[in-house]
C-alpha cells in the first residue's frame, strides 16, 4: 500500500501507486438536490489500524536493523559462524521487545503510514475517552448528533432534577416544622429524649440483628401499623400521671430554663432519628412527623413522638405494648429472660401442649366464609356493585364507602380504629385481638411470634453419633471387590494396541485449513472457500399408475389410449400409458428409460439453482394490537326500550335533531310517531300504502319531515305537538312561499317530479303541507344541512333518478343529464358543497359549485347498498350485499383504506354517530355491529377502527333481518327496525 493507494491486507496490492484517469467516462449532469427527501447520514466510522500489517512493518524494521549488524560485522572480518550467532541473538532480543516498543505520536508520521496514524489516534481517543470518564461499552459514536436520543437524555435529567429539588424542599420544611414547635413541646422532648437514651443504653445488650428477610417484615409491619395508629394523644397519657413538664406553668408559654444549645442538641437528635430507624431496638419510630393535631377543647398542642406512641386501652389501666411505653414505665427491666420450665431437681420437662379433639370445632374447613371467589384478582370486579358471591351464589355487596374526612371522623371516634385491618376479600375493617397484637408485638421486636415456643429446650438425638463397633451383617465381603476385572483389561488392552497401529493418535494436533481472502472485498474476515452445497431437487415419486397390477379405474379405455396416441410427445400429461401383469417376471424395460435420464441430467446442468431463505415471522405478530373496548366507551350494549305498534316489517324510520322524537313506516301503510323517552305514540297516520323512505329535517327551525309513499309520492308533514307556535307559523311561511313562484315556472319545471298543495282536509286533519308527485317509485329521501333542500333517489326513472328539490322556490332540478350505472343512495357533504352519488360499484363525488366530478371511489364490491359520511367530512363509510363494510379515507386514496368482514348476510344500513367516535351497520343476519371509529387531526395518523359490540334481538323472517339503524343525534344510543315489525333503542 503506498500513498494510501491499493487494499489494506497483508499482502498488499499488485499496482503502482499511479492513479489513471479514465478518458472514457462522461460526466453527468448534476441535478437539483430533492431537501424533502434528504436524510442525515451517519458520520463516517473510524478506521480500526490493520495488526498484520503493523506486526509486518516490525518484522521489517529487525530485519533490517540485523542486516545493517550482519554489515558491520562483515566489514570487520569476522567469521560468518559468529556473525549467524550474533545476528540471531539480536533478532531474537528485538522480536521479544516488540509488543513492549512504543508508538509515535501522529503528527511525527509520514503520509504513507497510515496504519500507524490509525494506531496512533486510537490511543490518543482512548486517553482522552478516559480523561472524560467515558465508557467505551456504552459510547455509540454519532450519539450526540441524534436528537431523539439527546431529547431523551435531556428529559430524564430534568425530572431527576426536579426530583432531587423536590426532596430538597420537603426536608426544608420539615425542618422548618421542627423549629417553629412552641418552647413548652421542646422542653417535653428533649426530657423524653434523655428517657429513650436510657431505654436504648439498657437494650442495646439483647439487640436482635435481624437479617435482609426479617428486616423487610419489620418494615411492612411497621407501616401497618403507623397506619393503625391515632394521629393524635391523649391529654392524660402525654402527661404523665398529672405531672407537668419542668419550665411550664399554666397559660405560660415563654422558655424557663433551657437553654440554646441544648434546643439545638434536641432538634439535631431529633433529626436523626427521625431520618434513621432503630432496627435493633424494640421501638417503633414515626417515619412521618408531620402527623400533627390540635385539639380543640383544650387549645393545646400534642404530637406523635419520634421514639414511641402512647396508647390508651380504656379505663382497665391498658397493657403495655413495645414501642408504646409512657414516662411511668421507664423504670421497669426490658431485658428478655427465656423461661425454661423443670422441676424441682432441675431437670427439664417439655411443655404440654393443648390436645386435638376429632370432632367439627377444631377443622378449619367449617368455617363461615361469606364469599367464596376463591384466589382470584379482586380488579376484575371493580366495574361490578359486588365483590363476590356466597355459598348459596347470591352476589355479596360492597360496603359503602365515604370520603377520606368521613374515615377520619370514623377513626377518631372509633377507640378501636387503631387496631383495624382492611379486609379486601369481604370488603370491612377487622379488629386485632390481644393474640395477634401480641404477635405483631414480638415480630417487630425481632422475637419469635410462638410466645410458646422454648428456642432454648435440650436437644433430643433420635439418631445417635457414636459409631457401633459391631457391623450390621456378618456375611464376608464379595471377590468381586479385590480381584480385577477381565472385561476392562480387554478394553484397555484393544485400546492399546489401536495406539501401537497408529489407528489412534493422541493429542494429534488439529488440521488448519487454508484461509481465503477476498481481494476485492474491503473486509479482512476470511471467507469459505467453497459456496454453499445446494442440493439437486428430488425426482417425483411413482404413483399407483405405474405399479404393474395397478386397479381397474386406473386403467385407460380404449378411446383414451387413441386420445393418448394422437397426442403429440410435448402435450403427453404422461408419457406412459398404465398396464396390468399378471406377476413381475412379466414386466419389459422401460423404452423412455434413457431419453428421460437424459432429459434429467440437462435439467440438473442447465437449470440454475438458487436457496431461498424463508422468513420465520410469528404469526401473532401480524395481528394488530387493538386496545380494550373496556377503554373505548361509551358506546350501546343492551335493549333498553322497544316501541310496538306497527304489525308488517319496517323498512325505515327518523329521529329529530333534538333527539325528543321519532317517527317510523311500516309496510302496513301506518306512520307513527313516538316520545323517545317513553315510548308513548302522540301521532299515527294511515297512509294506505308502503312507506320506502323518511328523512327528516336537520334544521331546528324546521321541525318537518318527509315521507316517500307508494308509487313516487313525496309528502311534507309537520306535527303540531312537537313545536311551538311561533316555529309553526315560520314554518307554514317557510312552506307556502315558494307556491306563487311555481306556478309560473310550471312550464321549465323537469318531468320527473310535479309539485301540488294538499287540500284543506288533508292539512288539518292529516298535518301534510306539501305533496311531491315522481314518475317512478322514491326509494330515499335526504336533506341538505340547512334545510332548504332536498334530494331524492328513484332507481327505475333513468335520467330523472336523481332530483333536487328547492322549497324556497318550489322548484325541482335534474343536476345530471347523463348518469353512469344505476343509482343506489347519494348524500350531501356535511360542511362543503359537494354531492354523493353512488351506484353498484363506484361513489362519484361531484362539486356542485364548479359543476364537475372531483373524485371517483372505487369500492370493489358487487353491489352497494348504503352510505353514510363522517361529520368531519373527509371519511365515508359503503355497505354492500355482498356482507362487506368499506371505509374510504378521502385524502388517502380513492380505495378503499379498511374492509371490514364480520356479517354474515347483507348489509342493509351503515351509519356514523354525529358526536361520538361511534359507526355502526345492520345486517339481514339479525345483527347490529358496533365499531369505534377515531379520526385523528393529525395527518400522519391513520384512523382507529376497532370492532367493540354484537347488538342481537331482530328476528330473521323471509330472509330479512335488521333493516335500518341510526344514532342518537346527542347520547351513544342508537335505533334499530328490523323485518319482525318491532323498533328498538340499544344505550
Amino acid at each position: 500500500m503506498y500513498n494510501g493507494i491499493g487494499l489494506s491486507t497483508p499482502r498488499g496490492s499488485g499496482t503502482n501507486g499511479y492513479v489513471v484517469r479514465n478518458l472514457s467516462f462522461k460526466k453527468t449532469p448534476t441535478q437539483r438536490v430533492q431537501y424533502e427527501d434528504y436524510e442525515i447520514k451517519k458520520p463516517p466510522a473510524f478506521r480500526e489500524p490493520n495488526k498484520d500489517i503493523l506486526l509486518h512493518e516490525k518484522k521489517r524494521e529487525v530485519e533490517v536493523r540485523c542486516m545493517a549488524l550482519r554489515d558491520d560485522l562483515e566489514e570487520h572480518g569476522m567469521a560468518e559462524a559468529d556473525i549467524d550467532e550474533r545476528v540471531d541473538a539480536l533478532r531474537q532480543s528485538l522480536i521479544q521487545k516488540l509488543d513492549q516498543a512504543g508508538t509515535k505520536q501522529a503528527k511525527s508520521l509520514l503520509e504513507h503510514e497510515t496504519h500507524k496514524r490509525a494506531e496512533a489516534k486510537q490511543r490518543e481517543n482512548d486517553k482522552m475517552m478516559k480523561a472524560l470518564g467515558i465508557d467505551r461499552q456504552d459510547y455509540t459514536e454519532g450519539a450526540a448528533f441524534d436528537r431523539d436520543l439527546q431529547e431523551q437524555k435531556k428529559r430524564a435529567r430534568i425530572e431527576a432534577h426536579e426530583a432531587a429539588e423536590e426532596e430538597r424542599r420537603k426536608t426544608r420544611e420539615h425542618r422548618e416544622r421542627r423549629r417553629s414547635r412552641s418552647p413548652d413541646d421542646r422542653d417535653l422532648r428533649r426530657r423524653e429524649s434523655k428517657s429513650t437514651d436510657n431505654r436504648r443504653s439498657r437494650r442495646h445488650s439483647y439487640s436482635v440483628t435481624l437479617s435482609e428477610k426479617n428486616s423487610n417484615t419489620l418494615k411492612c409491619i411497621r407501616k401497618l401499623l403507623r397506619l393503625a395508629m391515632p394521629v393524635g394523644l391523649s391529654k392524660k397519657k402525654r402527661a404523665g400521671n398529672g405531672k407537668q413538664p419542668t419550665g411550664m406553668a399554666n397559660g405560660d408559654s415563654g422558655e424557663s430554663g433551657p437553654k440554646k444549645s441544648s434546643k439545638r442538641n434536641v432538634e439535631e437528635y431529633e433529626e436523626d432519628s427521625d431520618s434513621d430507624l432503630d432496627l435493633e431496638g424494640l421501638e417503633i419510630h414515626s417515619a412521618d412527623s408531620d402527623q400533627e393535631e390540635v385539639s380543640e377543647s383544650d387549645g393545646e398542642e400534642f404530637e406523635n413522638s419520634d421514639e414511641g406512641s402512647l396508647l390508651e386501652e380504656g379505663d382497665t389501666g391498658g397493657s403495655k405494648i413495645d414501642g408504646f411505653a409512657s414516662e411511668s414505665d421507664e423504670s421497669e427491666d426490658d431485658e428478655v429472660t427465656p423461661s425454661t420450665p423443670g422441676n424441682a431437681d432441675g431437670q427439664y420437662m417439655r411443655p404440654k401442649l393443648p390436645e386435638i379433639h376429632g370432632d367439627y370445632d377444631s377443622d378449619s374447613s367449617t368455617e363461615d366464609v361469606s364469599n367464596t371467589i376463591g384466589n382470584v384478582p379482586l380488579e376484575w370486579y371493580d366495574d361490578y356493585p359486588h365483590i363476590g358471591y356466597d355459598i348459596d351464589g347470591k352476589k355479596v355487596l360492597k360496603p359503602a364507602q365515604g370520603d377520606e374526612l368521613e374515615k377520619f371522623l370514623s377513626s377518631m371516634d372509633d377507640p378501636d380504629s387503631w387496631k383495624s385491618v382492611k379486609d379486601d376479600l369481604h370488603g370491612k375493617d377487622i379488629v386485632l385481638n390481644d393474640e395477634e397484637l401480641e404477635i405483631i408485638r414480638r415480630i417487630e421486636g425481632g422475637r419469635i411470634p410462638d410466645m410458646d415456643y422454648d428456642p432454648y429446650e435440650p436437644t433430643v438425638e433420635w439418631f445417635t453419633s457414636k459409631p457401633e463397633v459391631m457391623p450390621l451383617s456378618a456375611v464376608p465381603e464379595p471377590k468381586r471387590r479385590f480381584v480385577p476385572s477381565k472385561h476392562e483389561a480387554k478394553r484397555i488392552m484393544k485400546i492399546v494396541r489401536a495406539i501401537r497401529e497408529g489407528r489412534i493418535v493422541p493429542r494429534k494436533p488439529k488440521t488448519v485449513r487454508a484461509t481465503v481472502y477476498n481481494l476485492w472485498n474491503d473486509d479482512e474476515e476470511p471467507t469459505e472457500a467453497n459456496p454453499a452445497h445446494i442440493p439437486a431437487p428430488k425426482m417425483r415419486l411413482p404413483e399407483h399408475d405405474e405399479s404393474y397390477n395397478p386397479p381397474e379405474e386406473y386403467l385407460p379405455t380404449e378411446e383414451e389410449k387413441k386420445e393418448w396416441e394422437s397426442l403429440d410427445l410435448e402435450d403427453r400429461p404422461k408419457n406412459y400409458l398404465p398396464q396390468r401383469f399378471t406377476s413381475l417376471r412379466l414386466v419389459p424395460a422401460y423404452q423412455r428409460f434413457m431419453q428421460e435420464k437424459f432429459q434429467r441430467c440437462l435439467d440438473l446442468y442447465l437449470a440454475p439453482r438458487v436457496r431461498k431463505n424463508r422468513l420465520n415471522i410469528d404469526p401473532e405478530s401480524l395481528i394488530p394490537k387493538l386496545p380494550s373496548p373496556k377503554d373505548l366507551r361509551p358506546f350501546p350494549t343492551i335493549q333498553s326500550l322497544s316501541y310496538v305498534g306497527h304489525t308488517a316489517r319496517i323498512r325505515t324510520f327518523a329521529v329529530d335533531p333534538t333527539g325528543l322524537f321519532l317517527v317510523s313506516g311500516s309496510d302496513d301503510g301506518t306512520l307513527r310517531l313516538w316520545e323517545v323517552a317513553t315510548t308513548r305514540c302522540l301521532h299515527v297516520w294511515e297512509l294506505g300504502d308502503v312507506i320506502h323512505s323518511i328523512a327528516w329535517n336537520p334544521n331546528k327551525d324546521y321541525p318537518c319531515f318527509a315521507v316517500s309513499v307508494g308509487h313516487g309520492q313525496v309528502v311534507i308533514i309537520a306535527p303540531r305537538n312537537i313545536c311551538s307556535p311561533e316555529q309553526s307559523l315560520a314554518l307554514d311561511a317557510f312552506l307556502k312561499a315558494g307556491f306563487p313562484l311555481s306556478s309560473n315556472d310550471s312550464d321549465s319545471a323537469p318531468k320527473g317530479a310535479q309539485w301540488q298543495k294538499p287540500s284543506e282536509k288533508e292539512e288539518t286533519n292529516d298535518l301534510i303541507k306539501i305533496r311531491i308527485q315522481h314518475t317512478q317509485v322514491v326509494k330515499q329521501i335526504t336533506w341538505h344541512r340547512k334545510g332548504n333542500y332536498m334530494a331524492t333517489v328513484a332507481p327505475d326513472a333513468q335520467n330523472f333518478a336523481i332530483l333536487v328539490h328547492d322549497f324556497s322556490k318550489h322548484q325541482t332540478q335534474n343536476p345530471f343529464r347523463k348518469l353512469k350505472g344505476l343509482v343506489q343512495k347519494v348524500i350531501f357533504h356535511p360542511l362543503k358543497p359537494l354531492f354523493f352519488v353512488s351506484t353498484q360499484r363506484y361513489v362519484r363525488v361531484y362539486d356542485l359549485m364548479q359543476q364537475q366530478l372531483v373524485k371517483t371511489l372505487q369500492s370493489g364490491v358487487k353491489w352497494i347498498s348504503s352510505i353514510d359520511l363522517h361529520p368531519g367530512g373527509d371519511n365515508v363509510i359503503i355497505g354492500s350485499y355482498d356482507k362487506r363494510l368499506c371505509w374510504f379515507d378521502m385524502d388517502l386514496s380513492s380505495k378503499p383504506y379498511k374492509t371490514l368482514r364480520y356479517h354474515s348476510q347483507a348489509i342493509r344500513q351503515v351509519a356514523f354517530h354525529k358526536r361520538y367516535p361511534l359507526f355502526a351497520s345492520c345486517s339481514d343476519d339479525g345483527t347490529i355491529q358496533i365499531f369505534h371509529g377515531m379520526v385523528y387531526n393529525d395527518l400522519l395518523q391513520n384512523p382507529l377502527i376497532v370492532p367493540v359490540k354484537i347488538l342481537k334481538g331482530h328476528a330473521v323472517k323471509s330472509s330479512l333481518g335488521a333493516l335500518h339503524c341510526e344514532f342518537h343525534p346527542t347520547q351513544p344510543w342508537i335505533f334499530s327496525a328490523g323485518a319482525d315489525g318491532t323498533l328498538r333503542l340499544w344505550t
